[in-house]
């Protein structure tokens, strides 16, 4: 099964870049309705079927273009749906032998409610405040993955004798800030998501300024984090006026620079005083993805979002999630100082009184 939710880890990814692809190509209402595309299971092509769904929605003409990339993603979503029912039928079938059984069953209620934000994400026409939950919930989905892969991987060890080192009391006490860590990279990607959600991204040009000024004048807070937007217009394209989007942008390249240093600053404590706590690989790995996702950050600017980059950043956003997660359970599987410690004196004060 673990091979399976690695698998699923896989499609996962490959749905989030996908997701990413159909936002950016502007190709997220190609078909105005779900889960087919004006009725039909593929995107229309011949004339006869492109007759036919004209007809049915005459105020969205037919874009093959825009069509398959929605398509595709949808493709993509429900294959991996298939995929974790397919475990948690078997993680429940198979509950006797001890293989994790409700992180299966949550995830598997959990794509249900994603199958639903895709549904509202078209039907109510690209809402910002549905598209943001929508790819928030796509990096969920992924993280909880992750945590079932590992939880497997464990289990499928835990035949196999291990010497666990004793880790310094101190690498134990930076417990709490490895969750805060975690926190801000959440907050950051839900500013991604509203950042992309109202099309953003291009609210600012230049480096380090915004549009030649450190403090834009016309930024708008209120108007850009209003989450009261009503329903009805098309979305595609955003509704916010500039002063809305650069308040938004401005506030995702902040967020960006306090989880650079936050993180430089954690890894840093976390490599001092890893000592031989088997953490090195998590805590380069957590390195190189945030060095990456910020250079990926700064080249959207300077190039003006090119598809390939604005792509990978989303994708490299998930590897920073992901990384973070796999750094906190391995942290989490060291010995605790004072556990490990008492345990050792118990054993020491039985061999005196035998």
């Amino acid at each position: 099964m673990a091979n399976w939710s690695t698998l699923a880890c896989v499609l996962a990814m490959v749905v989030i870049m996908l997701g990413a692809w159909t936002r950016l190509v502007h190709a997220g209402l190609g078909c105005p309705d779900w889960p087919g595309c004006y009725g039909f299971l593929t995107v229309p092509q011949s004339e006869t079927n492109m007759a036919i769904a004209n007809a049915r929605f005459p105020e969205t003409p037919v874009d093959v273009a825009k069509g398959w990339p929605e398509m595709i993603h949808r493709y993509a979503a429900g294959t991996l749906g298939l995929v974790v029912f397919g475990m948690a039928v078997a993680a429940f079938r198979h509950r006797r032998e001890q293989l994790p059984l409700k992180l299966p069953l949550f995830i598997a209620g959990f794509i249900i409610l994603q199958g639903a934000f895709g549904m509202w994400t078209v039907t109510l026409k690209l809402w910002p405040q549905v598209v943001a939950l929508h790819l928030l919930g796509g990096f969920t989905t992924l993280s909880m993955l992750l945590l079932l892969t590992l939880r497997l991987r464990k289990r499928a060890q835990s035949h196999r004798p291990s010497e666990k080192v004793l880790p310094p009391e101190t690498l134990s006490r930076l417990r709490p800030w490895l969750y805060g860590g975690l926190l801000l990279v959440v907050l950051q990607i839900a500013l991604g998501a509203w950042t992309a959600a109202n099309y953003a991204a291009v609210a600012c040009t230049g480096l380090p300024t915004c549009n030649g000024q450190w403090w834009p004048e016309s930024m708008d807070f209120q108007h850009g984090f209003d989450v009261a937007q009503h329903v009805g217009p098309n979305y595609l394209g955003g509704q916010l006026a500039a002063g809305g989007r650069v308040a938004i942008h401005m506030t995702h390249r902040l967020g960006a620079v306090i989880v650079l240093l936050y993180l430089c600053f954690l890894l840093a404590r976390l490599w001092r005083k890893r000592c031989d706590s088997s953490l090195d690989n998590s805590i380069l790995l957590v390195a190189a993805v945030l060095v990456i996702q910020f250079s990926l950050g700064l080249a959207n600017v300077w190039l003006h979002i090119p598809l390939a980059i604005a792509v990978a950043h989303n994708a490299m956003g998930a590897g920073l999630l992901l990384s973070m997660v796999n750094l906190i359970w391995r942290h989490t599987l060291l010995p605790h100082p004072q556990t490990a410690t008492a345990s050792h004196t118990t054993t020491i004060n039985r061999e005196v009184t035998a």
